[in-house]
């Protein structure tokens, strides 16, 4: 039998006004609808209602989580620095972690996420091939140091997670358990009412030889990923690839100094030759862990600098400053060219192919040069994707123009490989009696961040419009006002919620019938049950709250249709 939840006693506050601070529709919705309520920047209270959504997600993750054999633990929020100096992600993590000491000096941080720990418990658990494999999972409190925390619980300093772990001893082994996650997330989101797709994306620091993000469209979201209209190509923009074939260089003319004053930018060189911005060079400088690189580019071109960070990660990557180039002849602010650079790794984007031709900076104040040529004047350390990928950029898999979109992360799994198992020792042994090195998988799925786009995705202009499976009832019964509705009301959901069917009855007294309609819509509860005008005539008014559907019943018929709905 289900409880019926009675707002007459529930502990809830509808907002007829948007709070100030938010900007997304998830933010504005939840802290009206009563589901939510901000602490503090980035740190938000689950109210009785935001509670019940975030265990039936809950709810889902673990049921799907035990279906392909995980078995889940709980580790501590609490974590000792030395593990993560282990790993090097103490200092990867730089800024974004909460660290703290104890009263003897000891540090420590709040877990951000759990491979160092986990890594360590199979270590301490399991000494055999024949303990293998095994799929280890959490639902759990994160927390980051986030610099600006936005979107109300989409991105927080705390926020709610399910991680989960595979060890194996085989990269065979790997695979599967990664397939066997992929195949699980999937049906996790079908099951939630998410509209998602499955995206390449870069390991970065995280590392590992596959990676994958499921991601939610949603204007608000943080994410942009590239979309093929023709194929079934999806990935991150990061992920993103260009791949261009050396061209014959050999009809370009030598390379020819330009007088070319007070043009330091892209756009004044450009001007100033009368030539198009992608027809130059352009060549950004950066520190990488304190050293000076420069990444060349076509200057119609931004460099992307998380995706630089990606590639190069764990390393460090910064832009110079006006000190950077004191003491430095070969560096000319807003004239480097890559000709003639001394001591200065050159990292190119594919588009600066061997044998290609450029308008670049000649290394001297007030002076640029033509006809520099790939692969004959200069020579390229290292290509990589660089550039922010654009609408309409070749798909690198059938060569149609991308199209670009916006989307919340909601999960993202990893082949980690043995990068932790080597930074912990993670051996077990194996069937010849001989250590053999474990290889790891990770899997995310953010709890928290799915309510925020489940809210995004299906709300409407009248408020939040949950799927059946994670709102926190299955009906909103509402009496609208006199005593004979109530009655009808109260009687109608004790016996829905004796068939099993999840109610919240709108029981108030001195509220009016326009705001229980107005918090009706705006909580979103799949289906909204009337007792209205007809009330005396035992007749009631369903509404579906996605379709707007109305239909008058019975309350006997009402109730029948309900439990077998439910």
């Amino acid at each position: 039998m289900a409880q019926v939840q009675r707002m007459s006693r529930l502990m809830i506050k509808t907002l007829r006004d948007d709070p100030a601070d938010a900007e997304t529709l998830n933010h504005k919705l939840l802290v009206r609808a009563g589901y939510v309520r901000r602490t503090a920047a980035g740190i938000w209270t689950w109210l009785p209602l935001g509670k019940k959504v975030l265990e039936n997600i809950t709810r889902v993750v673990r049921e799907e989580m035990d279906a392909i054999g995980g078995q889940e633990v709980l580790l501590p929020a609490l974590l000792p620095k030395e593990s993560y100096d282990a790993s090097g992600r103490y200092h990867e993590y730089g800024d974004l972690l909460f660290k703290l000491k104890d009263r003897k000096g000891a540090e420590y941080l709040l877990g951000p996420t759990h491979e160092e720990i986990f890594t360590q418990v199979v270590k301490d658990q399991i000494t055999s091939y024949k303990d293998l494999p095994v799929i280890l999972y959490q639902i759990q409190t994160k927390y980051r140091d986030e610099a600006r925390p936005r979107a109300g619980v989409l991105r927080g300093r705390e926020f709610q997670m399910k991680d989960s772990y595979s060890f194996d001893t085989t990269d065979e082994g790997l695979v599967e358990a990664y397939q066997l996650h992929r195949a699980a997330y999937i049906r996790i989101f079908e099951r939630l009412g998410l509209d998602h797709r499955i995206v390449s994306a870069v390991s970065g620091a995280m590392g590992g030889s596959a990676s994958e993000e499921f991601l939610a469209p949603a204007p608000a979201g943080e994410d942009t990923f590239a979309d093929c209209p023709a194929c079934d190509y999806a990935a991150n923009t990061e992920a993103v690839t260009f791949r261009a074939a050396p061209v014959d260089g050999s009809a370009h003319g030598p390379v020819e100094e330009l007088d070319t004053p007070d043009t330091p930018t892209i756009e004044t060189l450009a001007a100033h030759l009368g030539v198009p911005a992608s027809a130059t060079l352009k060549n950004l400088l950066v520190k990488v862990d304190g050293e000076i690189v420069a990444v060349g580019v076509p200057g119609d071109r931004e460099v992307d600098l998380g995706k630089l960070g990606e590639h190069l990660a764990p390393a460090v990557v910064e832009l110079v400053t006006a000190e950077d180039f004191e003491g430095r002849a070969d560096l000319v602010r807003g004239y480097v060219g890559p000709q003639g650079l001394e001591k200065v790794r050159y990292i190119a984007d594919p588009r600066i192919a061997a044998g290609t031709a450029w308008i670049t900076g000649a290394n001297k104040p007030g002076t640029h040069a033509k006809n520099v040529v790939a692969g004959r004047d200069f020579e390229v350390d290292d290509y990589l994707d660089v550039v922010v990928v654009e609408a309409g950029d070749p798909c690198p898999k059938c060569g149609t123009g991308l199209k670009l979109d916006r989307a919340i992360e909601i999960g993202h799994i990893f082949q980690l490989g043995r990068k932790f198992a080597d930074a912990f020792q993670l051996d077990v042994l194996g069937q010849n009696g001989k250590p053999v090195r474990v290889t790891m998988g990770s899997y995310g799925i953010g709890v928290s961040r799915a309510v925020a786009a489940l809210a995004e995705q299906t709300a409407d202009e009248q408020g939040l419009c949950w799927p059946r499976e994670i709102a926190p009832a299955d009906v909103h019964v509402v009496a609208a006002g006199k005593a004979l509705q109530t009655e009808l009301a109260l009687d109608v959901a004790e016996k829905l919620a004796a068939a099993g069917v999840r109610v919240m009855v709108d029981d108030r007294a001195g509220v009016s019938p326009g705001v229980k309609f107005t918090d009706a819509e705006l909580i979103g509860i799949p289906k909204i049950l009337v007792a209205g005008r007809r009330s005396a005539e035992g007749v009631l008014e369903l509404k579906d709250r996605r379709t707007g559907e109305r239909e008058e019943l019975t309350a006997d018929e009402a109730i029948a249709r309900l439990t077998v709905q439910g």
